[in-house]
């Protein structure tokens, strides 16, 4: 009947019939299936039809389970916007701390986007052969540096050549250099892979405002010493990936640094290692803030002023009848903290338990698997995943997930971060009265679930060095 329809509607109505003067006479009637002649109304074909605009280009985004999403962006399209693209039409829960992740799977290479890089303009460098992709993930320490940079500018890795003022400590002089753009000068040894060769050099390296520099006499600094390496204002620096299979290195700290607007090839890059975390970090941060300056500043300023920050959130004291008061003590509002936390214990309990008396098998399957529908609750994901996934998303204090131990049946790990290094802990199974529950400290203190022992630990430390507070999530597009 549609199909008739529109078939007399064509004939009779449509502009080429009026030309030929039949329909010059007859009445204009409106269309009554828009959606049949009208493709660009469609909301059928909508999602795969250009835009209008000959200024919108099609993007394809990864997520971290490897489905992808295609985008239409605009020339000008920096990373943020395109993050909170994705946010809204994959329907993330919070709109802050995501971000665009150039990853280079057969190099091993990776890196995080700025927030003002224009995409297209990255995505141009990438050969047409390769398996380069953007991946849409959580990073929380994106800007970490600025909230506790004595963490990332360890005092030993400070250049003796800095600009330091009478009776400032180091921690002022970073402090001083953060809030101007810029960052103390970087010195330390290094390892760097010899080009063409599997073999692995040691050398001590500066970084300066005015470029990369290496010592070609130990660790001297003296000018005919130093050997230029690299400007910083035409390159980029990636995280390795798999670094002992991909390039044999001394240890899994590897990082590189390429050309921005070169080709990417093997030949063209640089690849450094360090001993430590802590150590490729530092080097990793001085390369962007050197290279970026002031504009780092200014997107971490838009990035706090859009999102809540932990300063804003007091405690508060509800019990007195003139109502709320701030708790200004901190040793109080610890005292506070633990005694909301245990009311919440005991509420808890309670509602279990007459839940449990209505329908025991049920209450017993519920709450047996309510951790698998927690976006923090990662599976039988092993040790090295987890490490990789934390510092992927940033390792800042208090991301942790909860994965299946591989070594202990029906035991727990609760994985976290806290400074600059992934923890593990081991949750296991108990009973009391004939109750199950978990632990993480031999029965100090139980919990009827995982998700009990999260939401606890969200607002109490107890055994751990830090709340919990960033849930390391896997990004689905």
């Amino acid at each position: 009947v549609h199909l008739l329809c529109v078939f007399i509607y064509l004939v009779c109505f449509c502009p080429a019939s009026r030309a030929q003067g039949s329909a010059s006479s007859v009445p204009a009637i409106p269309n009554p299936f828009p959606e049949l002649c009208g493709p660009a109304k469609s909301p059928v074909l909508i999602g795969s039809l250009p835009p209008t605009s000959t200024n919108k280009h099609l993007i394809k985004v990864y997520g971290e389970d490897s489905h992808s999403r295609s985008v239409w962006v605009s020339r000008g399209s920096t990373a943020r916007e395109v993050c909170h693209l994705l946010v809204q039409t994959a329907h993330c829960s919070d709109q802050e701390n995501w971000a665009l992740l150039e990853l280079h799977p057969t190099l091993g290479l990776e890196r995080c986007l700025e927030d003002h890089e224009v995409v297209l303009e990255v995505q141009a460098t990438w050969s047409l052969k390769g398996d380069t992709r953007f991946v849409f993930c959580k990073n929380y320490a994106k800007y970490e540096f600025f909230r506790k940079p004595t963490l990332f500018f360890p005092e030993a890795m400070i250049s003796d050549s800095a600009d330091v003022t009478k009776g400032m400590t180091s921690s002022d002089l970073i402090q001083n250099l953060l809030r101007s753009g810029t960052c103390p000068e970087i010195q330390g040894f290094l390892q760097v892979k010899e080009p063409s060769r599997k073999s692995w050099k040691k050398v001590y390296f500066f970084l300066r405002r005015s470029g990369l520099y290496c010592s070609t006499k130990g660790s001297s600094k003296e000018p005919r010493h130093l050997q230029y390496v690299a400007d910083l204002d035409d390159l980029n620096v990636y995280t390795v990936v798999n670094s002992l299979k991909l390039y044999s290195a001394p240890s899994d700290f590897t990082f590189c640094i390429k050309g921005s607007r070169n080709p990417l090839r093997v030949q063209d890059l640089k690849i450094l290692c360090a001993e430590n975390e802590q150590t490729r970090t530092c080097w990793t941060s001085a390369f962007r803030l050197f290279k970026y300056g002031k504009q780092l500043q200014s997107n971490y300023q838009l990035s706090k002023s859009q999102s809540t920050s932990e300063a804003s959130l007091v405690a508060m004291d509800f019990s007195g009848k003139t109502g709320g008061r701030v708790i200004q003590n901190p040793t109080e509002a610890q005292s506070a903290e633990r005694e909301e936390g245990q009311a919440w214990r005991v509420r808890r309990r309670r509602r279990m338990d007459r839940q449990c008396a209505r329908s025991p098998h049920v209450c017993v399957c519920s709450f047996a698997a309510i951790h698998k529908s927690q976006p923090w609750f990662h599976g039988g994901v092993s040790r090295k995943d987890t490490q990789r996934l934390i510092e992927k998303q940033g390792l800042v204090d208090g991301l942790f997930l909860i994965r299946e131990s591989q070594q202990h049946a029906q035991c727990f790990v609760l994985s976290l971060c806290y400074k600059l290094k992934p923890k593990h802990y081991l949750v296991i199974p108990c009973e009391d009265d004939g109750r199950k529950y978990f632990t993480m400290d031999d029965g100090v203190t139980l919990f009827i679930d995982l998700l009990q022992l999260v939401e606890f630990h969200q607002i109490n430390k107890g055994i751990l060095p830090v709340c919990l507070k960033h849930p390391c999530v896997c990004v689905a597009l």
